[in-house]
């Protein structure tokens, strides 16, 4: 009898351990489908989550914003998008974003938890690995941006302000005449040079955040939202400014690249960048995220970013009446959500 007990003592010890080193993944023995299945559902939920924000940094991203697309914070971007151009306005893209984001995202966690099982087991002997982490995640975004780079380019064509496209197909038929299949993968090279750095330093943060709260890889989500805010907080800000590039890429801002007296449309990583600064100087390269006390810099005088613009004075007249119209609401009572919007101290972080 004890040895019987001894011997099932020992079991529930091995599978207890094995399920604290296996419940963020898949069990060993899933198949690649499994994985692809998972990582698809992840990947369009994502997105699909996120979409607003994400249009939302599309337009500020821009170099060269039409007034009436200058916007302040994510908030007030939302409230007026909506207002203004209807309330499916912010979501409008959506569609092949989901159509790009399930193979992508499916062949990407696939290639990643493969790669990363095969090298960790080689430097590890099967313990966590950061190179391994690092390289997996590099490795599956090459397919990842494969196949997710095209959907890029219609998503945020059609997420601009006073997009002329009417609709999905609309979009991808008129790029694909007027600037041929090339287009679609015109900023592949910047997206890849973004993308690489993003997930390695992404995965490697985040493994070390878990390493540091979470060194015996407990069920504890707390541990998760943190270490996932750090390392996306990390990875965004070291590439934003490839994220610029990227935009004025996929979008080939008219205004822009006339101001930039750019003929014809730009290509390549090194040409973007000296039009991004050219149009903006260095704070251009920040666009599309939301500093917090940057309206405290402001009442205090200091210098803070401000959106290009081709007009003498950065902000027109019909920008001031728009804000004010803003700050109150139906009944002419100051909007609540307004000043939250302005005096808020959040940190966006738009990837």
């Amino acid at each position: 009898m004890e040895l019987r007990s001894e011997t099932v003592l020992a079991s529930l010890e091995m599978s207890e351990v094995g399920s604290d080193e296996e419940y963020e993944s898949l069990p060993a023995h899933a198949s690649l489908g499994t994985h692809m299945t998972a990582g698809a559902v992840a990947g369009v939920l994502e997105h699909t989550v996120m979409y607003p924000v994400d249009s939302v940094k599309t337009r500020m991203q821009s170099l060269q914003p039409d007034p009436k697309a200058q916007y302040r914070s994510v908030y007030s971007a939302l409230k007026r998008i909506v207002r203004t151009e209807g309330l499916l306005r912010p979501l409008r893209g959506l569609n092949i974003t989901v159509l790009g984001a399930g193979p992508a995202h499916a062949l990407y966690f696939a290639c990643y938890e493969r790669i990363k099982r095969s090298l960790s087991d080689v430097i590890q002997n099967g313990g966590n690995s950061h190179i391994a982490n690092g390289v997996a995640g590099s490795v599956a975004t090459v397919l990842h941006d494969a196949f997710m780079n095209p959907a890029e380019v219609v998503k945020q064509r059609m997420q601009m302000y006073n997009s002329p496209y009417r609709s999905l197909y609309d979009c991808v038929l008129t790029v694909s005449r007027k600037e041929g299949l090339a287009a679609f993968y015109r900023s592949y090279s910047t997206q890849l040079t973004m993308n690489i750095p993003f997930q390695a330093v992404h995965f490697i943060t985040y493994e070390f955040m878990q390493e540091h709260f979470n060194p015996q890889r407990e069920y504890r989500p707390e541990t998760h939202i943190l270490s996932g805010a750090a390392a996306g907080a990390v990875s965004a800000a070291l590439t934003t400014p490839l994220d610029v590039c990227k935009t004025l890429l996929n979008t080939q801002e008219n205004v822009a690249l006339s101001s930039a007296h750019v003929s014809g449309h730009l290509s390549g990583m090194v040409n973007a960048l000296r039009t991004v600064y050219r149009l903006g100087g260095v704070p251009a390269f920040f666009k599309g995220t939301a500093h917090p006390g940057t309206e405290e810099r402001r009442s205090q005088g200091q210098p803070y970013m401000r959106p290009v613009s081709t007009e003498a004075h950065p902000k027109s007249e019909r920008e001031d009446q728009q804000t004010k119209e803003d700050a109150f609401d139906s009944k002419g009572n100051v909007d609540a959500h307004f000043l939250c919007s302005r005096h808020s101290s959040s940190f966006f972080v738009c990837c």
